[in-house]
């Protein structure tokens, strides 16, 4: 048996529309940190490949508002993360000195963080923690951003973002100073 659908009437935006979007939930140190993680089974990850340039890695992070893109090979396997400082810090310059190339030859595999070196907190870690303990963390390891894995690290499940957290807490943060930032969140929220 076929269904007819009827086409639905459309009408024109109005010249000030806006996008609709989610307002993420407030938070306080004492709340569990899965409430200021990026769920990745409910998020698509922010991806590019190894051999991208640069330039159009910056792109994605920019359309999808990111600071950190997941460097994935053809079959999905993580080969390692880039991210904003990355990008915009002194690497970039320091290869293209090195190997005499311009900006555009730059590849995300050159200056990429390796797999091999990339460490995360165990997911069934995480249900026990509490967004204190994520700062705590990021501060002690001196990041911003924190991967949560799960299956012994064999699948990354979600991500902290000291930008996310700080959004969340309602205080503004210097997140390129990682040990500054817990300082800064105990003063905004003492007031």
């Amino acid at each position: 048996m076929t269904r007819e659908y009827s086409p639905l009437g459309l009408a024109l935006l109005a010249p000030s529309a806006r996008v609709a979007e989610l307002p993420l939930p407030r938070v306080t140190l004492d709340d569990p940190a899965f409430s200021v993680m990026t769920d990745l089974k409910q998020v698509p990850a922010a991806t590019t490949t190894p051999e991208e340039p640069i330039t159009e890695a910056h792109r994605v992070m920019m359309r999808r508002g990111v600071r950190l893109l997941f460097v994935l090979d053809a079959a999905g396997a993580v080969q390692g993360v880039i991210t904003a400082t990355d990008l915009l810090g002194e690497k970039p310059v320091r290869f293209m000195q090195e190997r005499g190339i311009a900006h555009s030859e730059v590849r995300v595999s050159d200056i990429m963080t390796p797999a091999s070196i990339l460490e995360a907190i165990a997911a069934q870690d995480v249900a026990s923690m509490l967004v204190g303990h994520v700062v705590a963390t990021m501060r002690a390891v001196r990041r911003q951003h924190l991967m949560v894995a799960e299956d012994g690290g064999r699948l990354v499940r979600g991500l902290f973002s000291a930008t996310r957290i700080a959004r969340q807490l309602g205080v503004e943060l210097n997140t390129t100073e990682v040990a500054r930032t817990f300082a800064d969140i105990e003063a905004a929220l003492a007031r």
